[in-house]
Order: C-alpha cells, then structure tokens, then sequence
C-alpha cells in the first residue's frame, strides 16, 4: 500500500508512508484483511483443481501468523532512523529508534540461516528459536550502544567546536555496527560527522563537516515551504537544510535537502527542489 503511494502527486510517498498504513487502527485491521485475502485465495485454487479434499488450512491459526507477521514489521520499522507514525490518524507524531539500519544484513543472516537450518526434519525450531535469540540479543546491543554513542558524540562535538549540541542524531551504518554517522545542529549550522567505536576520539575530526541550515525566513524559503510538495517534505524531515539558487529573471529554485539521507541538492532520496516565482 506504501508502494502505491508513489504514484499520488509529488510528495505523496513521504505524507503517507508510515502513517495510515501502520497507524494502531490500521494495525488492528491488516491482520483480519490478510487472513480473509489468503482463505478467499485457497477455496479460489481449490475451484480451479477441481479438488474436493480439505486443504488443511485453519483460518485461526492463519490469523495468528498474520498477526505477528503484521505487527513485527512496525515494530522493526520503528527501530531505523525513518521513524514510525504508531499514533496515526490521531497523530502525526515520528517515533525513531535509530538502532538498526533500514536494511541490517546481519539480521538478515541470522534470521535467514533460523529459516533454512530449521526446515530440516532432523534440526527442527531449534534453529529458528536460536536465530531469534541471537537477533534479540544483537537489536539491544545495538540499542544500548546507540544511546551510549549520543552521549559521548554531543560531548565530543561540542568540546571541539565550542558550541551545545541542540539535536543530536547517531544513525547507524551498514555491514559495519561499529561505525556511526553523526548530525548533529548547532547554533545555526548542522554538523555532519563519522562516529567511530574503537578510536579516540570517537568522534573522527577529519570527518567533521559544517552546513548552514539555510534562510528559513527568505521569502522564496517561505513561497517553496507553503506548496504541498514543501509541507509534506518537511513533515517527514528531521534535520532539513535550505538553499535558494536564483534562476531567470527573478524567479528562484529552493533546494531542500534532510542531512539524514543527503548532503547536497540533487539527491535522489532526501532531497527535493521546488521552483518558485518572484
């Protein structure tokens, strides 16, 4: 359904992805709408085999594997630096985790290797309960490590430049859990910068990079922000950065760009540039 949402206008991806879709009232809804879908799916290839015997599909068991299907996909959502809108329609409010990255290849591999070993007759769940252990066990270190990288980030960076760390995000990195990426606003300007485990400092200085958050109140910032585009792209940003290029005879381009997932304008995702009048 999120997919879908692509094809709605420009921006239209970004205001409904993770909203209604995964809002709690949808989330009591999907389990029902999955179970219906896949008993409507089995009589229909049954009708088509001509076939007079039981399936042996138990439509409450099948309820119960949509459910935990349904509600753990939120759940992991939740814990990469996107975010999850849990309260939605009530609320538009961003839950971020920023534990996991949005596509972890170690929990992949664990999760796969649970699946594979225990479809054996001779292993059986043993497997699949070992690989959910050690994925459980992985998801809280890297919880615990993220909290403890915020801290020691917001200190480090605000010794070095003199100035308090007003937001702070330690986004995690793939393949590597002992590497983060680091923005973080300060005054007027955002930081960017590479958050390293085993160096001291962890924060690396040679990585540190500045940018201006941009004139907020220019009234081309003002004219680009009021579009629709500009609303629903600032509704999902979490560090948004603006920069007004001018073009023709008094018309300009506001670029946006959201430092989570881009650092110039131009960027396929995390990015957008609106064009404005005089």
């Amino acid at each position: 359904m999120d997919v879908v949402a692509h094809f709605w206008g420009p921006g239209a991806d970004l205001a409904f992805r993770r909203g209604w879709t995964h809002g709690i009232l949808a989330l009591a809804l999907w389990p029902l709408v999955l179970t219906g879908a896949l008993v409507l799916l089995d009589r229909a290839i049954q009708r088509l085999r001509r076939s007079s015997l039981p399936t042996g599909l138990v439509p409450a068991q099948l309820l119960l594997l949509s459910s935990v299907a349904i509600l753990s996909h939120p759940v992991l959502d939740t814990l990469n630096t996107y975010g999850m809108r849990w309260l939605m329609p009530f609320s538009g409010q961003w839950f971020y985790g920023d534990t996991l990255f949005i596509v972890d290849p170690w929990l992949w591999l664990a999760l796969g290797l649970g699946v594979l070993l225990s479809r054996t007759r001779r292993r059986g769940p043993r497997p699949a309960r070992i690989a959910l252990t050690v994925s459980l066990i992985y998801v809280v270190a890297m919880a615990v490590s993220t909290l403890a990288a915020r801290r020691i980030a917001a200190a480090e960076l605000a010794r070095m430049s003199g100035e308090p760390v007003r937001r702070l995000l330690v986004s995690p990195l793939p393949v590597n859990p002992f590497k983060r990426s680091v923005v973080a606003e300060q005054a007027e300007v955002y930081r960017i910068a590479e958050f390293r485990w085993r160096a001291t400092p962890h924060v690396d200085p040679a990585s540190i990079r500045t940018f201006p958050k941009g004139p907020a109140e220019h009234p081309a910032v003002r004219a680009a922000t009021a579009t629709t585009l500009g609303r629903r792209f600032l509704g999902w940003a979490r560090f948004p950065a603006f920069q007004v290029e001018p073009v023709g005879t008094g018309g300009s381009v506001v670029h946006i760009v959201d430092l989570r997932y881009a650092d110039r304008p131009g960027v396929r995702f995390g990015s957008v540039s609106i064009p404005v009048g005089r």
